[in-house]
């Protein structure tokens, strides 16, 4: 009975192409070429890539299974996700996370609406099979979410001292300079690891009154570029200040790209001792569009391009380490350490959800209030109110 019903499911559903009324219109190469150019550019460069990566690896399946990955049937992309997630590692594990498969059926998705056939991935049969899976991960317990620990002020403030006393020579104060600005800017302006790299000169200005306005010109919830403004604040501690952290990098960057790696070591040699507040004082002349986080080579030299994501969470990583956080707990940190440290600790200091939303930039309370249910489960918890 169920192999019946299955077979007229497949009968009945079958996949077949959209076929447009409208007679495709005669448009020039120019027009054309703009047309798809216009088209890839309404996804970031890194969807594309993980689509395009995504794509691949369903069409060398179907290739091997011997299925027709476009257009291709539901029952196919059932098949795909079950083949994957009975896939095990050499321990036994599983070797996919459930929300790798939501990446590939979008991937998988997006193939077939930019070519005109209809989405296999909405049929029942495919949601039902990948909610069926995620049912049997969760009760197997395998595969759980793994989030970046949080650093919270105090890990931020510990980290940055290290960073600060622990160099030896030149290359290694300019590297102190731009991870320190990384650390500080990162976590009171609640950044993606994304948006930090894209920052350019251009973007971020000192006010007189909050301190620094760093535009965002884009992001992850922003792909159309409205943008917007996150306020970094004078604090009461230079050492903390995340104002200073950015001039005192901004001063590298000037020094370097006016006069190379000579000019970064004069004006390093020349520095007075970093004892008080510098973020009042006269900004260095930059170039706008530059990047403002750089790669640094060991001889200290800047790259002329952007850090990369990677990079970011490398340097949140060595810079723990460096500071005695043990190897279990470097493990768990990375670029979004930042990001969830600053929604945790502003939990743990009694800030509401909108008021941290106002600096993450999240749309809704409910991805805000799963930070505080993974990292301050006790903030505004009847527990504490029991008198035991």
């Amino acid at each position: 009975m169920a192999d019946r019903q299955l077979g007229e499911v497949l009968d009945t559903d079958s996949v077949v192409p959209v076929r447009s009324a409208e007679v495709f219109p005669d448009l020039s190469g120019e027009v054309a070429a703009r047309i798809e150019r216009s088209m890839a550019s309404a996804r970031s460069g890194a969807t594309r890539r993980a689509y395009d990566s995504a794509w691949r690896r369903f069409e060398t399946w179907c290739t091997v299974a011997g299925h027709h990955a476009l257009p291709a049937h539901p029952a196919t992309v059932a098949a795909y996700l079950v083949a994957a997630a009975d896939t095990l590692t050499v321990d036994g594990t599983r070797a996919y996370a459930p929300s790798t498969f939501g990446k590939w059926i979008a991937a998988v998705a997006d193939r077939h609406r930019a070519t005109g056939y209809d989405n296999p991935c909405g049929h029942e049969m495919v949601r039902a099979t990948l909610s069926g899976i995620r049912r049997d991960y969760a009760s197997a317990g395998e595969r759980p979410r793994n989030p970046r620990a949080p650093l919270l002020t105090s890990d931020i403030t510990t980290i940055v001292d290290y960073a600060r006393r622990g160099g030896a020579g030149w290359a290694s104060e300019v590297l102190e300079r731009r991870d320190t600005a990384l650390l500080l800017m990162g976590y009171t302006g609640a950044f993606r690891r994304s948006e930090l790299v894209a920052l350019e000169c251009r973007d971020v200005h000192r006010d007189r009154l909050d301190g620094a306005h760093v535009r965002i010109r884009k992001s992850k919830t922003d792909q159309d570029g409205t943008g917007t403004v996150k306020a970094l604040p004078f604090t009461d501690r230079h050492e903390s200040c995340p104002v200073c952290a950015w001039v005192r990098w901004l001063q590298i960057v000037a020094a370097f790209d006016t006069g190379g790696r000579v000019a970064v070591i004069r004006i390093l040699s020349r520095a007075v001792e970093f004892d008080s507040h510098i973020c009042r004082g006269t900004l260095p002349v930059v170039e706008k569009r530059s990047p403002l986080f750089r790669s640094v080579r060991k001889n200290g030299n800047l790259s002329d391009t952007a850090l990369s994501g990677a990079a970011v969470h490398a340097a949140i990583r060595r810079r723990a380490t460096r500071a005695g956080y043990g190897p279990d707990t470097v493990a768990q940190l990375g670029g979004h350490s930042l990001r969830s440290g600053f929604v945790t600790q502003a939990f743990r200091n009694g800030a509401d959800a909108h008021a941290i939303m106002r600096q993450t930039g999240h749309t809704t309370p409910a991805m805000v209030e799963t930070y505080a249910h993974e990292n301050a489960p006790l903030v505004g918890n009847a527990v504490t109110e029991l008198g035991l």
